[in-house]
């Protein structure tokens, strides 16, 4: 019985940890996709369960959907202006007298 539960509790393991590497390196859309029907899932489970609200943060994380930068990356593409200088006083230095070993 014991290596049953073992077996078991280490598919279970292997399961989730193949579901997160899915969800974080796949397309988005596939992550929106499973978060609704997931969501879906929890609704229709029995009252007893308490899983309204599991349900209801599903639902709100499969309807956030942010809008992809014209590379898919950083969503900031083309604000930032090039010839802007930065300021010396954004930049912070340390003198090298105060720099010890601890």
């Amino acid at each position: 019985m014991k290596t049953v539960l073992d077996n078991l509790l280490v598919g279970l393991a292997l399961l989730v940890s193949v579901g997160y590497a899915v969800s974080s390196l796949g397309p988005k859309t596939w992550r929106n996709r499973w978060l609704a029907a997931l969501s879906r899932f929890a609704e229709r489970a029995p009252s007893q369960l308490r899983l309204g609200g599991v349900a209801r943060r599903l639902a709100a994380a499969a309807a956030i959907v942010k809008p992809q930068g014209a590379c898919g990356g950083c969503d900031n593409c083309g604000t930032e202006s090039a010839a802007a200088p930065r300021s010396a006083a954004a930049e912070v230095t340390v003198p090298v007298a105060n720099i010890t070993r601890r």
